[in-house]
């Protein structure tokens, strides 16, 4: 393998192959189907060619009639043994791009999110999406072929040499330039068209799906032009690459022909003089000579697959450039008990950029409510990332139960604490089945409650088809107060005691955002609401409030009041301005 991959790739394909679980028995079987087929084929061609020769000589019937009765059988075993290997060899591939896709999916959830944070989400698409087929497509299209070709190849050229052993040579010699000499050749060029063509395909996929899902911003900015410049650039390298490596299988394929065609000539040349000796039989003058244009069958899918072969390796790559480590870091289980979430002198950031905030200190637990105060970009959602495990902090401690979020087992945290995002997803699918993400066993009556107690029964009233109306992906389809509002109705059927809710009120006008506010603020003996807000007006229903303030721009911002609504009002000057201003 490192005769056509580097060492890493070698090192990341053969990471990714053992996460594609592989079935022995059945990766046995479709090796077992393809070496029937190629052996059949290169039988057929050499009990054909002694048929023939041995039928010019005239003997009787019945000395034709086993070698007549073999070429029916290898032929048809031929086509047989074909079609069963492609069952069972994309059996195989489907089975190991299922079972990787699904250990890659456990795995980012393991992972530390500042290994995708710098990912386009086009780009992760694609990694979980083509790349994990590209993987797959190593099994079939490059394993199998290549143990197929060595197995038959080496039987060939063995059964040749003991007719005749310099003929036997002959072909070995032009088998190893088909099937060694011209895929390394292809694979060193095709590496240079994939890396370009790699790169477009992330390109065209990042750009289409910013296209889809901003088209009417990019419209008002005008700058939809621009964006469909970029993709036909990205287009264009694309078809580039695509014809460089079309090129190149040409070429591969005109190397495959020459040395099929120096095998049968070379064979001539051998076996014409040692038949006029007498050395050699007649008859098998006809075998050496054209068994070669049947067992390069074989080697024919070689130079596909050492192309084939790069192109999984550098999707390995960057899959395995996803996960941090070999194997995911050791994770600390969370004591059982009521959920209690406390922050102690805590300082946040995302890792590898500057500490935000410092001195956060509180504790929470169900039935209290936490609302968090500050200006944009000050580091509240930072904050609800730390508390939920998703980053470490800087320092301090951020614990759930007494342990620490960070390090802890992912589903453990999840049965204590929800997130929702101010940029959540809405899927492409129903209403109730986008309620149905947060908890499975979720009623079509709990569904429409908690849509109702959102401020969404009128609206669901309106729909044609309810709570089954279907919505776009990223809730294209419904205005943004209405996604915001839908956000709420699932964090509100998460069955976790802790809910944190990062700008519940967003997109909604006063009045509907402070009814919202007291719906998810209303005191509740099994769950505690942590929330982070601009709209103060409804905070008196809060049981504390945190305000977030930096002394200067760009300064690490600390705790400057925390108490409830009405201490922090008499506390912070500034607190109760925005109060005014928010009422005015």
């Amino acid at each position: 393998m490192r005769l056509f991959l580097t060492r890493s790739e070698s090192a990341a394909l053969r990471r990714c192959i053992s996460m594609l679980n592989v079935s022995r028995s059945c990766f046995a079987l479709a090796l077992l189907l393809g070496i029937t087929a190629l052996g059949s084929a290169i039988a057929l061609g050499g009990t054909a060619a002694w048929l023939i020769a041995r039928a010019s000589q005239q003997p009787p019937v019945l000395y034709l009639t086993v070698a007549a009765t073999s070429v029916r059988l290898f032929g048809v075993s031929r086509a047989l043994a074909r079609y069963l290997s492609r069952l069972a060899s994309h059996k195989v591939a489907l089975a190991g791009m299922d079972a990787l896709r699904g250990n890659l999916y456990d795995r980012l959830c393991e992972e530390p999110a500042a290994s995708l944070t710098s990912l386009r989400r086009g780009d992760l698409m694609t990694r979980a999406g083509s790349d994990v087929d590209e993987v797959g497509n190593v099994v079939v299209k490059t394993l199998l072929p290549s143990l197929v070709a060595l197995v038959v190849g080496v039987g060939t050229v063995g059964v040749i040499s003991l007719i005749s052993s310099a003929a036997g040579l002959v072909l070995a010699l032009t088998l190893i330039v088909s099937g060694i000499i011209a895929p390394a050749l292809i694979a060193r060029s095709v590496r240079l068209a994939e890396t370009q063509g790699a790169d477009a395909r992330t390109d065209i996929a990042a750009t289409t799906l910013a296209m889809l899902e901003g088209a009417t911003e990019l419209s008002l900015a005008a700058t939809l032009p621009h964006a469909r410049a970029s993709l036909d650039e990205a287009e264009a390298i694309l078809a580039s690459a695509i014809t460089r490596s079309a090129k190149l299988s040409a070429l591969a394929r005109a190397l495959d022909v020459c040395a099929m065609g120096a095998a049968v000539i070379g064979a001539l040349l051998i076996g014409i003089p040692q038949t006029t000796s007498g050395v050699l039989a007649q008859v098998f003058l006809a075998v050496i000579v054209l068994v070669p244009l049947s067992s390069f069958e074989g080697t024919a899918e070689l130079a596909p697959a050492a192309a084939q072969l790069v192109r999984s390796a550098q999707a390995a790559e960057r899959i395995c450039a996803l996960l941090s480590e070999e194997e995911p870091a050791p994770t600390h289980e969370i004591p059982q008990g009521e959920s209690v979430i406390e922050a102690r002198d805590l300082a946040i950031g995302w890792p590898g950029g500057p500490t935000l905030a410092t001195g956060i200190s509180f504790t929470l637990r169900p039935g209290s409510s936490l609302a968090i105060v500050g200006a944009s970009g000050i580091g509240k959602t930072t904050l609800l990332a730390t508390l939920t495990g998703v980053i470490p902090p800087k320092s301090g401690q951020a614990l759930i139960n007494g342990v620490p979020a960070w390090g802890a087992e992912r589903h453990q945290v999840a049965a204590h604490i929800t997130m929702t995002a101010e940029d959540a997803h809405v899927f492409a699918t129903t209403i109730f089945e986008n309620l149905r993400v947060a908890r499975a066993s979720l009623t079509r009556d709990e569904a429409t409650d908690l849509l109702a107690r959102a401020g969404l029964k009128e609206w669901i009233a309106s729909l044609p088809e309810g709570i089954d109306t279907l919505v776009g992906s990223g809730g294209t389809t419904v205005s943004g107060g209405e996604r915001r509002r839908l956000l709420m109705a699932r964090a509100l059927a998460a069955p976790a005691p802790i809910m944190a809710i990062d700008e519940a009120s967003e997109h909604l006008d006063a009045a509907t955002a402070d009814t919202l506010m007291d719906t998810l603020l209303a005191p509740s003996p099994t769950r505690a609401t942590l929330v982070v807000t601009h709209r103060l007006s409804a905070l008196d229903q809060a049981d504390h409030v945190l305000v977030l303030a930096a002394t200067q721009p760009r300064a690490c911002a600390h705790v400057t009041a925390q108490g409830t609504h009405s201490d922090v009002l008499r506390a912070l000057p500034t607190y109760r301005w925005a109060l005014d201003q928010e009422e005015q």
